[in-house]
């Protein structure tokens, strides 16, 4: 995985509560036994009329959103269903941090483990943000290392982590990553357990 260290970027906004793994990305398309290429699904039903074109009217379609890696969402971002697919079609759609009021909790991990960065709000700095980022260029940076964010116009916030998490996320590892880590241990205990047998 790439690491998250800082990152500057414009945020789109996707100011609805309740938006579950299969908004994220719907059922049809969990049937790829790779981890890319999701991203073209994502929010399929709402991005897309039936003949094919981008929907105009869904918020992500705005050209002031075009290539943002920010997404600012509503309350219970991620509910539904634990599919691990929803993070990947986010992350193959360009987002790196997702800034809510609130995450279903399988879904929170699911983006932790994948190389998103999920970061909750309390509904003061959520209407802050929203104000300046609906439908607005509104740029800020998010500061993993020191746990923050801010813009250029003064405004900054500091949020929580988990610090296991956190040092995940700043190497770039996964869970097989870390695992790695400890290899000369495990091939250790491999050799003593066939001592064992």
């Amino acid at each position: 995985m790439q690491p998250f260290t800082t990152l500057t970027s414009h945020i789109a906004v996707l100011n609805r509560t309740n938006v579950d793994t299969d908004q994220i990305i719907p059922k049809q398309f969990l049937k790829r036994i790779e981890r890319t290429g999701y991203g073209r699904f994502a929010f399929f039903d709402w991005r897309y009329l039936d003949n094919g074109r981008e929907n105009p009217q869904f918020e992500l379609n705005q050209p002031v959103y075009k290539g943002a890696q920010i997404l600012l969402a509503g309350e219970n971002f991620g509910c539904g269903s634990s599919r691990e697919h929803a993070p990947w079609a986010l992350a193959d759609f360009g987002f790196r941090a997702i800034i809510a009021p609130s995450f279903a909790d399988i879904f929170y991990q699911n983006c932790l483990k994948n190389g998103i960065l999920p970061i909750r709000v309390n509904e003061e700095v959520f209407e802050t943000l929203l104000k300046k980022a609906e439908g607005n260029v509104y740029e800020c940076t998010i500061d993993l290392e020191q746990q923050k964010v801010f813009d250029q116009e003064g405004f900054e916030f500091h949020f929580d982590i988990n610090e296991h998490w956190k040092e995940m996320l700043l190497n770039g590892r996964d869970e097989i990553g870390f695992t790695l880590l400890y290899e000369e241990q495990i091939s250790q205990f491999e050799q003593k357990a066939k001592a064992w047998g």
